[in-house]
């Protein structure tokens, strides 16, 4: 099965190649950036007038205007009015199986794995990582050939193996596609546990997905015998282990076991103490994905929203996924009022994830503004939502060339009409994205993608 996929896939990278060729233009030697409000992603406070230079697809100098020379010849680009903050890093989709006018293991695709991808980078994300749902060849192979630049501009593609007992693992969508390309794989012991991480150590897999959940007694369940393994193996493989638990429950005997990365927020009822505690001793990292439980914003005739959306899919999740919400979603949104708040203030770091990939009605790019605003609404500052998905999932990934805007880093920045530090809403007033120094065709992208079969 996965010799046919990398063939499929190979198919698809030629068509990516040959009919999406939105490069941008070679940026010149040098650009100066005058005059702009620098959000730089670490935390400290903005430069209300700042300026930087890129060259070589890089920050080569940055500081308040006036401190920041222009190289000889170098363009100028005056900033006024503008902020400049850098393109965001999404720890948690699933890529490939979304077709925006169907959805299934057939779609997977170079080709649509990189619509995917463009579509991420559009909205300014300039890092997005597929969790557990991925064909590891294929994705490897992905990997390297955008690495050797053989695909149009778009988000960094990053992906983790994913672990399950048999029959266990993603959802009742999610499986049907990762089942048909065997793309999750299945585990009933400590010993596969360990040789299977060892065979991820030895393909660099640096990143590693369990599921611990039984999907309300409906699925069997990952036992501690195997998640306490593949725990130990990859802590000795220095491999990152993601835990799906979505039970407070389930939550404590991951964090206990020394998961690194908790996914998904308790949003049936307020975490107890015995959580804040094992949170604030172990500090995890952790995705909130709280945006697919949300009645969907492309119900608001959003143009930011819809930009990226065939017609025809529109009207779909307006007449499917718009109607009222049930009784569930006021005790869901009460116990996510409590536990967001209490689960950043127990030490948990607290990292850009959006689950997208799942339905149309919560799509790539557009819903990563979602989790930023969510964020906020639940307690949060906007600088600390920018933080959090910027250098901080940066560094969760290992990343040092990205999340940050520093001298030495990548210029992979976004240009944005307001200043999302009084508003996080604004974050969605893009002007430009730059990867790598050179800007996006979103015109051109956005064109593409409402034509999209």
């Amino acid at each position: 099965m996965r010799h046919s996929l990398r063939a499929a896939l190979a198919t698809g990278l030629f068509v990516a190649a040959a009919v999406l060729s939105l490069h941008p233009q070679a940026p010149p030697a040098a650009t100066f950036y005058d005059h702009a409000r620098l959000i730089t992603g670490d935390g400290r406070a903005p430069i209300a007038d700042g300026a930087f230079v890129v060259q070589g697809g890089r920050i080569a100098a940055i500081g308040p205007s006036g401190s920041v020379t222009a190289p000889q010849g170098a363009r100028r680009v005056d900033l006024t009015g503008r902020t400049v903050m850098p393109t965001l890093v999404n720890v948690h989709v699933h890529i490939g199986y979304e077709g925006y006018t169907s959805w299934s293991a057939s779609n997977y695709t170079a080709l649509n794995v990189l619509d995917h991808l463009q579509r991420e980078a559009y909205y300014g994300v300039g890092v997005t990582q597929s969790v557990g749902s991925s064909p590891t060849d294929a994705s490897l192979q992905f990997v390297r050939d955008q690495a050797a630049g053989k695909f149009p501009p778009a988000s960094r593609f990053m992906f983790m193996p994913g672990l399950a007992p048999p029959g266990g693992g993603p959802d009742a969508i999610l499986i049907k596609g990762t089942k048909e390309l065997g793309a999750v794989y299945e585990l009933t012991t400590a010993a596969e546990a360990t040789a299977t991480v060892r065979g991820f150590k030895e393909q660099g897999i640096r990143h590693v997905k369990i599921w611990v959940d039984d999907r309300r007694g409906t699925y069997p369940k990952m036992t501690p015998e195997v998640y306490n393994a593949v725990i130990a193996e990859a802590h000795r493989q220095g491999i990152t282990v993601h835990a799906h638990a979505i039970a407070m429950a389930d939550q404590k005997i991951v964090v206990r076991a020394g998961a690194d990365v908790l996914v998904h927020t308790v949003g049936a009822e307020p975490i107890d103490e015995e959580l804040k505690a094992l949170v604030k001793e172990k500090r995890p990292y952790w995705t909130t994905v709280i945006g697919l439980g949300d009645k969907s914003e492309a119900c608001d005739h959003d143009g930011f929203v819809d930009a990226t959306y065939p017609a025809s899919t529109l009207e779909e999740i307006h007449e499917k996924d718009c109607g009222p919400r049930g009784p569930n979603a006021v005790n869901r949104e009460r116990a996510l009022a409590v536990n967001v708040r209490a689960m950043v203030d127990a030490g948990a770091r607290l990292v850009l994830g959006t689950d997208a990939g799942i339905d149309a009605r919560h799509a790539f790019g557009w819903a990563d503004h979602h989790e930023m605003s969510r964020w906020v609404e639940l307690g949060l500052t906007p600088a600390e939502a920018i933080v959090a998905a910027t250098s901080r999932p940066a560094e969760l990934l290992g990343l040092t060339d990205t999340g940050t805007l520093a001298t030495g880093k990548r210029a992979d920045f976004i240009v944005l009409a307001a200043n999302p530090l009084e508003n996080i809403r604004n974050t969605r007033t893009i002007e430009s994205v730059y990867l790598g120094g050179a800007a996006l065709d979103r015109a051109a992208l956005a064109a593409a993608f409402r034509a999209k079969p």
